[in-house]
């Protein structure tokens, strides 16, 4: 439901309904032949208004938390799609450096194969992610 309120709020309908409901309220209090049930300086109009931005900013921050797991999920997600990417690489190229020493290729003047060849550890990208943000808030 707060995800419906705060798409409808970012709308132009919903500009719109405010528009005219403000104007219609100003108009009815200000013109001499109808009863002015909220005169100027308009008070219950700044209550409601009031009102419904704390209802308003309750149902977009919720929305937003919503949003915040979502994508902390999607994160994860994509992290372990990575690693096991990265452990399907690194066994593809001991098959090829297998394959290259059968046919007779050397590939030990290469230091980058040797690097790539280095099985993934996830413990090491997780100090490693720790440690880069620990370094970014202290320089915040």
């Amino acid at each position: 439901m707060a995800d419906l309120i705060a798409k409808f709020c970012g709308s132009f309908t919903f500009v719109w309904v405010h528009v005219i409901w403000f104007g219609g309220w100003v108009l009815i209090n200000d013109l001499p032949s109808f009863p002015h049930f909220d005169p100027f300086p308009f008070t219950f109009l700044t209550l409601v208004v009031s009102l419904e931005a704390i209802f308003l900013s309750a149902f977009i921050l919720i929305s937003q938390n919503q949003e915040t797991r979502l994508s902390e999920r999607r994160n994860q997600l994509d992290l372990q799609i990575n690693l096991l990417t990265e452990q399907e690489n690194t066994k593809t190229l001991k098959l090829l450096e297998r394959i290259a020493q059968k046919i007779g290729v050397t590939t030990e003047d290469d230091p980058s194969v040797q690097v790539l060849e280095q099985s993934t550890r996830p413990e090491k990208l997780v100090e490693q992610i720790e440690e880069a943000a620990k370094q970014t808030e202290a320089k915040s």
